[in-house]
Parts: C-alpha cells; structure tokens; sequence
C-alpha cells in the first residue's frame, strides 16, 4: 500500500516518511526541493523539484507518481510554510503567498492524486491550532490554514460517497530546531513532537480510525 507524504524535506514531513514507512506502508516523498535531505529515510521514494503551488507542476508531479504506482492508500499534505507579520504591515504578496504554500499546495496535488485513491483511502490535511483565533503577526499564515481547513471539510463531502476519508491534523507549536532558536525562551517540554503528529497520521489512515471522518483533531503536546 503507497502513502503520498507532501513537504517530505520538512522536520514532520521527514518524520511521516519515516513512521508511515516502520508501519509497512510504501512511501513516496514529494518535495519542492530536488536534492534529497540526507536525513530522510533510505527507504523513502523521494521525489523533488516539484512547485506543488502551480497547477502545471502538481500535475507533472502527478503523472510521475502514476508511473510508480496505480493506486494510493494515502495522501498525506504536510507542504507549507509560516510567517509572521502583522496584518496592517503585510502585503499582498504575503497573504498570496501563504495561501499558494499553505492552500493550493494541497488543493493541486489532491486533485491530481484522488483518481488513484479507493474506497478505504484517506487524506490527511495538516492544518494548526492557531488558526482557531489569530493573534498579533499571525494574520496570513493563520487565514491559509484556516482555509486549509475549510477545504478539507468540503473534501470530506465530496468524496464521501468514494469511501474515501478527510481529517484534519492541528497542533499547536512543533518541537523543531527552527523554532527552537526562533523562540529561545519558550517552555519547549510543551511542545508537540514530531513523532506525536507522525503516530496520528499512522492512526488516521488506519483501519483502525474508519469511523474517523471530516474530523479536526488538535494536538497540543503537553500544555
């Protein structure tokens, strides 16, 4: 059974690669990056040098995953990115922005890798907690993922009657080195773990989770 990982170069993209894999699933990491991180696992099939924000490239992408494989157990959307600005001081530019790394990132390779998803198959959206109410600086990235989510609730409608199941992910802040060195003086024993997140998507594509459907599950480490 195939699982597709999006932003498979990521600290949690890289950790999903790693736990769907231990979990007897076949991988294969999507990436805009073309060089493969070191630090992602051999047994990976990695897949890089693809804009996923750009329809034509999501669907070169595509037409490169089909000739691997015919069908996919699992599309796992973890591709996007941050940043802080206030709403008053952002541009334009960087609401797009977000919502191309954050939104169409998703929305393009679903549409692409659906076809291939049976009854039985899952997508799994990552969105954030904080997009459940904004704060000072999180205006663009927390409306992209606040449209992640929306998204994913209509995906749950649409393809329900195909037996295929839309979840949601929402943490709150990652344990990364990244963040760590961003907020030095955060209580970092309360954040969540990459591996934490990575045990949900195993979950959630499971056999185990099939009453699971259309749900946004927060996780939230040790808070």
């Amino acid at each position: 059974m195939t699982v597709i990982v999006t932003g498979a170069s990521g600290v949690l993209g890289r950790q999903a690669c790693h736990s769907l894999k231990n979990a007897g699933y076949d991988v294969i990491g999507v990436d805009l990056s073309k060089e493969r991180p070191i630090e992602l696992d051999a047994r990976v099939h990695f897949i890089g040098g693809y804009d996923l924000s750009l329809e034509s490239d999501a669907a070169s992408c595509v037409k490169e995953i089909r000739s691997i494989v015919s069908n996919v157990k699992a599309l796992i959307n973890i591709a996007g990115g941050f940043v802080w600005e206030t709403s008053l001081a952002s541009t334009n530019e960087t609401w797009e922005r977000m919502l191309r790394i954050n939104l169409f990132t998703n929305l393009n390779i679903t549409r692409g890798i659906v076809p291939l998803l049976s009854e039985g198959s899952s997508i799994v959206n990552i969105g954030a907690a904080a997009a459940a109410k904004s704060d000072l600086g999180m205006g663009p990235y927390t409306a992209a993922k606040s449209a992640v989510l929306r998204l994913s609730e209509a995906l749950k409608e649409d393809l329900k009657p195909h037996g295929v199941r839309v979840n949601a992910i929402s943490p709150t802040i990652i344990d990364t080195e990244k963040n760590r060195a961003d907020m030095p003086d955060a209580n970092f024993d309360e954040w969540v773990q990459p591996g934490e997140i990575a045990d949900l998507i195993c979950f959630l594509i499971s056999e185990r989770s099939s009453g699971i459907n259309g749900e946004n599950i927060r996780i939230s480490g040790r808070q």
